[in-house]
């Protein structure tokens, strides 16, 4: 049996007579990851072919495509007219910018239950670029391009792959680094809303209850920009981009 590691992608080769009956897990000898292999219906592991379909990154959500499309062309004609600005300014020190200049189009990518499709349309509504995961291998693959800094899972999230424990593991496992590149939020019926305090002893940026699942824009926009401004000087010195 041939089974692919969704973190790091190597490829492990299993003896079939010494795998369990049912499905299980085993970690990764590279990465540490642990695995959850699952089985078809003859009780075989799936082959890589079928791995690779499934661990496809998690696709875009149609909606809000177009909009997000404009605001970031928007965004690339600003930057180029600053640059053009700065330039033909050579004497001027700092160049003042609106807060439309800074403002760019953001990312996101869901791992959501009962909440997905209301969550999808709302945060396209408003502008994000919404990726959507099925399962955890979705979500790791979409992740690895890079461009995606916001997740946002619920403890409903794909239960049949663990789904929620993975993704907090995943969080868990990164380098500093890389976890202040990553905003982690957690969509849940219990937990109270941008509580600062139980969001750091769990690990995360932002908790959001579903209750006020319809003021999540107004939320995110006032918890990223905070956000930012608390890693501005870090993001500056490092060359960094913000959220």
């Amino acid at each position: 049996m041939i089974i692919r590691c969704d973190n790091c992608s190597v490829s492990l080769q299993l003896d079939e007579t010494k795998v369990p009956a049912g499905n299980f897990t085993v970690r990764c000898p590279r990465c540490q990851n642990l695995l959850r292999v699952q089985k078809d219906a003859s009780g075989k592991g799936l082959s890589t072919v079928q791995q690779l379909e499934a661990n496809k990154p998690a696709p875009a959500a149609a909606d809000g495509s177009q909009q997000f499309a404009a605001k970031e062309s928007e965004l690339q004609i600003n930057a180029a007219l600053k640059s053009l600005l700065g330039a033909l300014q050579k004497e001027s020190k700092t160049i003042e910018t609106s807060a439309e200049d800074t403002e760019k189009p953001r990312r996101i990518l869901l791992c959501l239950g009962q909440h997905l499709d209301e969550t999808a349309k709302l945060l396209a509504s408003n502008g994000y670029k919404v990726y959507i995961a099925q399962t955890p291998a979705q979500a790791n693959e979409r992740l690895r391009e890079g461009k995606v800094e916001i997740l946002m899972f619920s403890p409903d999230f794909a239960p049949e792959h663990g789904g929620a424990a993975v993704i907090q593991q995943k969080a868990n496992a990164l380098y500093s680094s890389e976890r202040r590149r990553l905003y982690l939020i957690s969509l849940e019926e219990t937990g109270q809303t941008m509580n600062a305090h139980e969001a750091f002893l769990r690990n995360l940026n932002l908790i959001v209850n579903t209750n006020d699942l319809k003021q999540l824009p107004l939320i995110l926009n006032r918890t990223l920009n905070d956000f930012n401004d608390l890693y501005n000087y870090f993001n500056r010195a490092s060359n960094a981009e913000p959220i």
